[in-house]
Formats: C-alpha cells, structure tokens, sequence
C-alpha cells in the first residue's frame, strides 16, 4: 500500500494543530478538531495548487471545509473562554488530569482520524478524477450539513440567555434532539459523498474509516450529552414527553435514547 506524499504532510498538520491538546486534554477533540480540519482543507489547496490540479468542485469542497473548521473551533474557543454555564456543567464530567502517555495516544487517534475524514477530497485531487457531479452534490451536502449545526448552535444560545436552567426544545431541537450533532453527520456525509468516482480499491477502506469513526463519535457525543440532560432535567415531565417524543440523532428515524449502549464511549 503506496500512500501519496502529500498524505503525510497532511498528518504532520493534524499533529501540530490538535497539539493544542497538551494544554487542555479535551482540546484534542475541540479546538483541535475544528482547526485541523480548517488547516487540512487550506494546506490541500495549497499543494495540489502548486501542483495545477485545481477544479472548481475540489476548490468549492476545500472552501466549505476550511469554512466549517474555523466556524467550528471558533465556537467552541468561545464557549471555552466565555461560557461560564459550559464549564460549570463540564465539572465533573472531563478530567482534570490525564496521564501524558494516554494524551500521546489521544493526540495520535486524533489527528489520524482527521485524516481519514478528508481523504474522499484528498483523493479526488491526488488521483487526478477532477469534478464530477457527485463533488458537487457533496459539496452542497457539505454547506446544508454546516449551515444546520451553525443554526443549532445559534439557537441554542439564545435559548440559554433566555431561560439558563430550562431544557432547549425550539426552533430545531423540535424536530430532533441533537440537531448540532446532525448538522455535523450531514457534513461528513457530504464529504464521503464527494469522493465518488475518485476514489478506488483499498482507498473506500479509509475514507470508510474516517466516516465510520466520526459518525461513532457523534453518537457517543449524544449519549453524553443525554446523560447529562437526563441527571439535570430529568424529573421535569416536559423533559420526559420531550425525549420520548422527539428522536435524539436523526430526524424521523424512530431512535430516541442511545444513554444504554455502553459500547458508545469516547
């Protein structure tokens, strides 16, 4: 298995960018997340520019990355620095101390995982397949899937500065519980989509690693979060009609708690 150069100049910046972890573990899956995926879809352009394999459907797809990532690890440095409500119901919940070997391993899975998420992109610059249709159909999936988690996060926050203490179940946490999470799954999804017709062989391994690994991720992200909602509201029975009423994950998709499948840890 030859990997293209490039691929590992890749994994050079997730490492330095998701090294932001060291100053507070939990970075490697924040921070670290939003601005590594912002720097792999700018350094992309930048190589395969130099290298003229620039299309106007690989520029579009890098363009909506870039803009995801940096939205994304904007809003959660914000929330880091000024939400004070976000820390107070971390407590407890993320580790004050972590041995260093076990952040090595956490900074290594990261940043290999950020990788594999962009490889349907990366390939279709590397194997030279250009545009087709599905780059753009992925790339539109791509710009719904940012702009839903960007409205989720929006309303979300005006909920908050409304009523702190009450559950949020308007605007679109009527249709599903985690829309954010959603937003995020459409996005990848977008991206996996993209690499049709560029991608091949043992390549679909990868790419399939990298979709697989973050859709796991976001399911664990929501059974967290439904621990945490379940502790603080649970005995508001408008909490309850909600989350028996109103899928967690998927709109429409009849699945409305994932807090028992242990297996969803990350």
């Amino acid at each position: 298995m030859v990997f293209p150069a490039y691929i590992w100049i890749l994994c050079l910046a997730a490492l330095l960018i998701s090294s932001i972890g060291f100053k507070k573990y939990v970075w490697f899956i924040s921070l670290g997340y939003g601005f590594s995926i912002a720097g792999e879809g700018l350094l992309m352009l930048i190589l395969f520019g130099i290298d003229g394999k620039l299309t106007a459907g690989t520029v579009l797809c890098c363009a909506v990355m870039i803009m995801y990532g940096m939205r994304l690890g904007g809003y959660l440095a914000y929330r880091e620095i000024k939400s004070a409500s976000y820390s107070k119901n971390m407590t407890g919940e993320i580790k004050e101390t972590v041995p260093f070997g076990v952040k090595i391993a956490i900074w290594i899975t990261c940043a290999l995982l950020y990788v594999l998420q962009v490889l349907p992109v990366f390939y279709r610059f590397s194997n030279d397949s250009g545009s087709n249709a599905w780059t753009y159909i992925g790339a539109a999936i791509m710009f719904c899937g940012m702009s839903l988690e960007t409205a989720a996060d929006y309303q979300k926050n005006m909920a908050k500065r409304k009523n702190p203490k009450r559950f949020v179940d308007t605007g679109l946490y009527r249709v599903v519980r985690c829309p954010n999470y959603f937003g995020e799954m459409l996005f990848w999804t977008g991206v996996f989509l993209s690499g049709i017709g560029a991608v091949t062989g043992w390549q679909w391994l990868l790419t399939s690693l990298g979709y697989v690994g973050i859709i796991y991720v976001m399911f664990s992200g929501a059974r967290r979060l439904e621990i945490r909602q379940n502790k603080n509201y649970g005995n508001d029975p408008e909490y309850q009609e909600y989350v028996r009423t109103v899928p967690i994950m998927v709109p429409l998709i009849p699945l409305y708690s994932v807090e028992k499948h242990k297996w969803l840890v990350a």
